[in-house]
């Protein structure tokens, strides 16, 4: 039982830790300790609905839809570069006074981007429906494919609010417009670049 959790963190770790346009838009959030929590739950909840998802064997439901992929990676990519076009646009303009007063967006509007960057990124189906569930099919009993999924969903809620939180440990070096404008064009461009590999994807 242990053994199974353990393979489940690790696995579900694993594949959320690489920098991503929800965890760049976490750590942004998290350096302006706004809606945090919030969004950190969003985020790690949303995961747990995927992954349970995925170990309870509903990976298969794109293949009775085979234009799903093609829509999601569609409106993904979309969405990455118009966000991404917001950060170009905020850096050029440089005006950071509510940001350096560690003002944002609402806590509606800051949740339905969170939502929308998860729900509209094609591969988090494929980390969570495919991946994590192919890899419990390894266990057999249903209380280790458990205890797999609970693990995956624990490792979930531990890094996207370690994320949020421990961004304040960036603070300190963000108090300036040129620090903010520098972080906003490298988020612009890791959106930019992940919307490019979504599209390249399409052909």
């Amino acid at each position: 039982m242990i053994g199974a959790t353990a393979t489940g963190f690790v696995t579900g770790f694993a594949l959320i830790l690489a920098i991503g346009a929800q965890n760049a838009f976490v750590l942004r959030q998290g350096l302006l300790r706004t809606h945090v929590f919030s969004l950190c739950l969003l985020c790690a909840t949303s995961d747990a609905l995927l992954i349970t998802a995925g170990v309870a064997g509903f990976g298969a439901v794109a293949e009775h839809y085979p234009s799903l992929p093609l829509i999601m990676t569609g409106g993904g990519a979309a969405f990455l570069l118009a966000y991404g076009l917001l950060r170009f646009r905020a850096a050029w303009r440089g005006d950071y006074a509510m940001t350096l007063e560690g003002r944002s967006p609402s806590l509606a509007a800051t949740l339905a981007t969170g939502a929308a960057f998860t729900w509209l990124n094609p591969h988090v189906y494929l980390d969570t429906l495919a991946l994590i569930g192919a890899v419990s099919l390894q266990y057999e009993e249903a209380a280790l494919r458990t205890a797999y999924g609970a693990g995956a969903v624990t490792a979930s809620f531990v890094f996207f609010f370690s994320l949020g939180y421990g961004a304040r440990l960036l603070a300190p070096f963000l108090k300036s417009e040129r620090a903010w404008r520098w972080l906003d064009i490298g988020i612009g461009v890791v959106m930019w670049a992940l919307a490019a590999r979504l599209v390249a994807d399409l052909f």
